[in-house]
């Protein structure tokens, strides 16, 4: 395990032991956008209106955005992120490569997301959460290993494309050896990474952390001080990168 790896997880038992007692506190407060996910990939609706604002008292509101805003890594090194890592909103996404939802989000939502993203309002910051198996765990670790020669976004993107939106499918190694050649990457160079156990370690070790904070389904999302679950509008993304981007600015 690397030097980063370890200070990752050294990171994640830290969460735990310290927001141990107040995180079921945090998550029942957070945003009034919160929604759960579709039981098929058809686009979300938008959150309902009787979502109203949480009445907690001032000091519990103060602790939850505290503790959301301290989610970010901002590691300006970390090939799992875009943009500027002093970026006032950071969209943090925990997501599986099988799942549809996720899959819908990266396709449609996410590239509509780049001139914020260029503009250096928003950094996108992602983590796994393989929840549906080995195959979950095995795109993961691909995605990694195309991260390793600067193109984890460019594999992330190639491989959703190439995966139906629906059910949970399987990884062919037939698939990713194709999406590696034609992004023009280095395949042989690729494989060896693929099978560093590191990435895999680094892969549960988010997903740990991603179960411990209580999150059991994605995509799920913390922009700023807000948390919103499933492959929500892209009108929902905008407001609330701006509203957060007011305030945090």
């Amino acid at each position: 395990m690397t030097e980063k790896q370890a200070s990752r997880m050294d990171a994640t038992k830290w969460v735990v032991v310290v927001m141990a007692a107040v995180i079921v506190l945090l998550l029942a407060l957070l945003s009034q956008r919160q929604a759960a996910p579709k039981a098929d990939p058809a686009p979300a609706p938008a959150p309902s209106a009787s979502a109203a604002t949480p009445t907690a008292d001032p000091s519990a509101e103060a602790a939850r955005a505290e503790f959301l805003l301290a989610l970010p890594r901002r590691e300006a090194s970390d090939p799992l992120a875009l943009g500027a890592v002093d970026a006032p909103v950071v969209l943090t996404e925990w997501a599986d490569y099988r799942c549809p939802f996720c899959s819908v989000w990266a396709e449609e939502t996410l590239p509509q997301l780049r001139p914020l993203i260029d503009d250096g309002t928003l950094r996108v910051e992602f983590r796994d959460l393989a929840i549906f198996g080995d195959e979950s765990v095995k795109a993961a670790t691909a995605a990694r290993a195309a991260g390793e020669q600067g193109a984890y976004f460019a594999f992330q993107h190639a491989l959703f494309v190439a995966l139906p939106n629906q059910g949970h499918p399987d990884i062919p190694d037939e698939l990713v050896h194709g999406i590696v050649t034609d992004l023009g990457l280095d395949l042989e160079r690729f494989k060896a990474d693929w099978a560093d156990p590191a990435h895999a370690a680094a892969v549960q070790a988010d997903s740990l952390e991603a179960q411990q904070l209580g999150l059991t389904s994605t995509p799920a999302f913390v922009i700023g001080t807000e948390f919103l679950a499933g492959a929500q509008p892209l009108e929902v993304f905008q407001q609330v990168i701006a509203e957060q981007a007011a305030l945090l600015s």
